[in-house]
């Protein structure tokens, strides 16, 4: 008697979409449910490792390299496979999602790389996951164009040698796409994200001269890297395509992994390609792991959190030394601001803040960094090529003049700043606003001239309970408590409401981001992400 056929894939609570049926094919869906037939156990079991690692956080306040794997760190023999032409040179890197206009404009932009995002810059909507992934093929195929509604501006793609190379990045391990299920259990967005992308695209990438690349986020230890190293090897072999075909970059963007930074390499090698120093998620990781750490934890506003803080040059300096110890790229953290078309002494101030802020990674010896708008390109193109010339990359710098203790990358009390009145009221502000958008399907979001994403809301709503739970005393006299923060949220809305008009704000999604900000920031129980009580709410 032959074997049962095995279940397939559900499409679960959707309404159908446009050509979805030309992402949604069976043989895509039967490799996606293959890939949750052979990892999710394994991811779950990671998962459950996270909340052992933070409680043992919980209990030393501290954190140190591991042990453990002294000897990968000691071995000075082993480096990750070489760039592949399409990724060597990575001076810019734009980033945002993959709705139909920014596919255009990022391609077009003038930057190396662009990071499609279907992580922290786009709200998970089903029609987001799904024309996300068509729009992709879309351009790959030369067939995507887009006019603006309102404008009447048409947007086409250029030639295929000035577009940036796609460097693509799935949802982290800890959502799950609750659309699509196997035998009634919801597969990882992860894996939904990537599997989609990689079937449909992996070769045809490789016609194009590139190949199928990713962007890693939210990753806390070399055995989640292990992971991914193990699907990759699963995926290439199921499609038939050369192993080390795949490359990924993984964010440094939790402080846990930034203590597995080499390991990380390690289980990556054949498939790594670098790594990146992000910003706002790696201070809500420090914020999520030692919030009952003490006083000798607490964060000032984010604003005042720069670069050059000690415990952020520890780990941005770390980062570039491991990468180029490994042959592996440096990519340095985003530049937020978007230009304001009514007011150009902001730009000026702005603009120089982004200079500087691209020379000092240039200098560190960076190969790359982030910008979120096209009028940023040129500005972070000039910093690098001031540096590197006609070179792709500065991966020969090895930065042996560096050198970082454990307790280095955690000193958050080597900085001067101190909490504000006004930064709880910043974030507030940020949070309502950001959290309005993501439910109605947008991830990434400009506010007060800052391009936000989810990243934002986890580090605004991380502080205010920090603050709460660590009975901070602002600068007016005024303790940072519950009441404090409802009563500033009230102000807020009611700012929002006037400005608006009634009917825009009945329209939107206020009051309801205005609760479920106060529920992240107020609850005793700190929720791990944002966005698994955000997505309950996301229709």
């Amino acid at each position: 008697m032959s074997a049962p056929a095995p279940s397939t894939l559900a499409i679960v609570d959707a309404e159908p979409l446009p050509r979805q049926e030309e992402v949604l094919t069976d043989a895509a869906l039967a490799f996606v449910a293959e890939l949750h037939r052979q990892f999710t156990l394994r991811r779950n079991e990671l998962l459950a490792r996270r909340g052992e690692r933070r409680a043992e956080i919980a209990r030393t306040s501290t954190l140190d390299f591991l042990p453990e794997t002294a000897a990968v760190r000691a071995d000075d023999s082993w480096k990750v496979a070489p760039a592949p032409a399409a990724l060597n040179d990575r001076r810019v890197e734009i980033t945002g999602p993959t709705d139909r206009k920014m596919t255009i404009n990022a391609l077009n932009s003038g930057a190396k790389v662009w990071l499609a995002d279907f992580e922290d810059a786009s709200a998970p909507t089903w029609e987001n996951v799904v024309l996300g992934q068509l729009n992709l093929t879309d351009a790959y195929e030369r067939r995507i164009d887009f006019t603006d509604p309102k404008s009447g501006k048409s947007y086409a793609l250029k030639s295929a040698d000035e577009l940036a190379t796609v460097v693509m990045r799935p949802r982290g391990w800890h959502l799950e796409e609750r659309h699509l299920q196997l035998d009634g259990v919801s597969v990882p967005g992860a894996l939904v994200d990537f599997g989609l992308y990689f079937f449909h695209n992996a070769q045809r990438l490789i016609d194009l001269g590139k190949g199928p690349y990713f962007y890693l986020p939210k990753t806390e230890s070399h055995l989640e890297a292990r992971l991914w190293n193990d699907i990759f090897v699963f995926a290439q072999d199921y499609v038939s395509i050369p192993q080390g075909t795949v490359r990924a970059t993984v964010l440094i963007e939790t402080i846990t992994a930034a203590y597995e930074m080499e390991e990380i390499l390690y289980e990556l090698r054949d498939h790594a390609a670098g790594l990146n120093a992000g910003r706002w998620d790696y201070l809500f990781s420090i914020v999520k792991n030692f919030r009952d750490g003490g006083a000798k934890f607490v964060l000032p506003d984010r604003n005042a959190v720069t670069m050059t803080a000690p415990f952020m040059r520890a780990y941005t300096e770390l980062l570039v030394r491991t990468c180029h110890k490994r042959g592996a790229h440096a990519i340095g953290g985003m530049a937020a601001f978007i230009p304001s078309r009514r007011d150009a002494e902001v730009n000026k101030v702005a603009f120089e803040k982004v200079k500087a802020d691209k020379d000092r990674e240039a200098g560190d010896g960076f190969d790359g960094s982030w910008v979120a708008h096209p009028d940023l390109v040129p500005i972070a193109l000039a910093s690098f090529d001031a540096v590197l010339g006609e070179k792709p990359n500065q991966k020969d710098r090895l930065r042996e003049d560096v050198s970082v203790a454990p307790g280095d990358l955690i000193a958050i009390d080597t900085l001067d700043a101190r909490p504000t009145y006004d930064g709880l009221r910043n974030a507030v502000a940020v949070g309502i606003r950001y959290i309005e958008a993501w439910l109605r399907g947008l991830g990434a979001v400009a506010i007060f001239n800052l391009m936000e994403d989810a990243a934002t809301a986890e580090i605004s709503r991380s502080q205010i309970w920090q603050w709460i739970n660590a009975d901070v005393v602002f600068e007016n006299g005024e303790h940072a408590t519950a009441d404090l923060a409802r009563k500033v949220a009230a102000e807020e809305l009611a700012a929002i409401r006037a400005e608006i008009g009634e009917e825009t704000f009945t329209a939107g999604k206020w009051q309801q981001a205005h609760d479920l900000l106060l529920q992240v920031s107020l609850d005793q129980d700190y929720a791990d992400f944002l966005t698994l009580p955000a997505y309950e709410q996301l229709r």
